[in-house]
């Protein structure tokens, strides 16, 4: 396991745009599959987005998709969440995960495949 930590939440307004960070500490950070997951009030935690080791695979819910662009930065041992055209409905605590992987092209999107966990980030959208 390795330790995440998020930030960059926030109170944004509809139609705005926030950029969360995930950085992991070790020197070993390309070789984790990153995810970003959310979870509302009273709603499961739902999977938003996740990329490859290198950055090469890069796959998104349909409710984000064409709003938010995920990265990474493997020289920073960050992963990054660019939120654009944020919606009330994206109000939710903000979760980075990552899982080891060996294979280079490889992308996970279920909760139950990764490992490692940060405390969350609360990215709030006011109408």
């Amino acid at each position: 396991q390795v330790q995440l930590v998020e930030s960059g939440g926030g109170l944004v307004q509809a139609g705005g745009s926030l950029r969360l960070s995930c950085a992991a500490p070790v020197d070993t950070f390309s070789r984790y599959v990153m995810g970003w997951f959310r979870e509302a009030p009273g709603k499961e935690r739902e999977w938003v987005a996740s990329i490859s080791r290198i950055g090469r695979n890069t796959y998104y819910g349909d409710s984000v998709k064409g709003r938010f662009t995920i990265s990474r930065d493997n020289a920073k041992n960050t992963v990054y969440l660019q939120m654009n055209s944020l919606k009330p409905e994206d109000t939710a605590v903000y979760y980075c995960a990552a899982r080891w992987e060996d294979r280079m092209l490889i992308v996970s999107t279920r909760q139950r495949d990764f490992d490692s966990w940060g405390q969350g980030t609360q990215v709030t959208v006011s109408s």
